[in-house]
């Protein structure tokens, strides 16, 4: 599939925005929670409260055909592909699984290896060098499960007064030496790894720190929290060097573009732009050098998952809305942006 290039050098990046169009993916019956480009663009992976995960092909000039992958028993709500073997996915679930598929096999075969987890889980992460997968549950313990053996060899937790602290979303750096997470205090927790000795705690949001993704470029860390910001960290010095959305003038009026916790977000390949979402039924594409609004594309409800393609200005997003088939069939929504004619 040709993947749309960006604006051009003479072109404003609003007039391109403004005028890609999307296409709506039918597929699941409930709420979608999370979407995401393999490595090499060549499939898109949803899972939904449905409890399946539905694999896009896009090799063809668009995207059309998908299948659908079964086993998990509760709500698969987040998944991520091997960064080192762009046809392995991996799928945590509230049914206290962890599943990892190959979509080279047999897509009506059932996954290649299951892991049981102690809970439900919510949040998953793959190390850039692919060897080990992090599973955040709804009780706040971090699990590691080695892919080689697929065993958990470790897990991690932080109390205070007696009670664990939130944990988030969760990433590697690009060299595996830092693991980086987000807390309900506002703050990221740097962790050497594999140790997992506290080395540094990134300062800056002052609530809940629920999402965060490197810069393709490795320039930046981007965090999202329920202060309605984006926060861009500098990792040479560990500094918050800007903060978005913001706020927007119109007329003498100063208001704050979104007032709703930032849910996800996502930075194109270039790392030239970064679209976040929240609950008020946008998804504000922002320019990082700058920290300008440059688009915000309307959305029919609340956004749960955002993401860019890895070699072009695709956005594929999902959220809490509906969508009619032909057929007249209810499906919830999963939409690609970014086609330009």
């Amino acid at each position: 599939m040709q993947t749309p290039k960006g604006p051009s050098e003479r072109e404003k990046p609003a007039d391109y925005f403004g005028i890609c169009r999307e296409k709506v993916l039918y597929g699941h019956t409930q709420t979608v929670r999370t979407v995401a480009w393999s490595s090499d663009g060549r499939f898109l992976a949803s899972g939904s409260v449905d409890t399946t995960v539905r694999i896009w092909w896009t090799a063809e000039e668009d995207i059309t055909e998908s299948w659908k992958l079964e086993g998990h028993r509760d709500s698969v709500d987040q998944l991520c592909w091997n960064p080192m073997n762009p046809s392995v996915l991996a799928t945590a679930s509230e049914d206290r699984t962890v599943r990892f598929w190959d979509v080279r096999v047999d897509p009506s075969s059932v996954c290649k290896h299951a892991v049981e987890t102690q809970g439900q889980n919510i949040n998953i992460s793959w190390s850039k060098d692919g060897s080990t997968v992090a599973i955040g549950d709804k009780d706040n313990i971090i699990s590691f499960i080695d892919t080689r053996t697929y065993k958990i060899v470790n897990t991690y937790y932080e109390k205070k007064d007696d009670k664990k602290i939130e944990f988030n979303e969760m990433t590697w750096d690009h060299n595996c030496n830092l693991f980086y997470l987000t807390t309900g205090t506002g703050a990221i927790r740097v962790l050497r790894w594999p140790s997992l000795n506290v080395v540094h705690t990134l300062r800056g949001h002052t609530a809940s720190c629920y999402c965060l993704e490197y810069d393709p470029k490795l320039r930046y860390l981007a965090t999202g929290a329920a202060d309605a910001l984006v926060g861009l960290w500098d990792l040479s010095y560990w500094y918050m060097i800007r903060a978005f959305p913001g706020y927007e003038v119109v007329g003498k009026v100063r208001s704050s573009i979104t007032k709703t916790p930032v849910r996800t977000l996502s930075f194109t390949h270039d790392g030239k732009y970064i679209a976040s979402a929240s609950e008020d039924q946008q998804i504000v594409i922002s320019e990082v050098d700058t920290g300008d609004t440059i688009y915000r594309l309307p959305c029919g409800a609340a956004t749960n998952s955002v993401s860019w393609h890895p070699n072009g200005y695709l956005l594929a997003y999902a959220g809490d809305e509906f969508s009619s088939d032909i057929d007249g069939r209810k499906y919830r929504g999963l939409k690609v942006y970014g086609y330009y004619d």
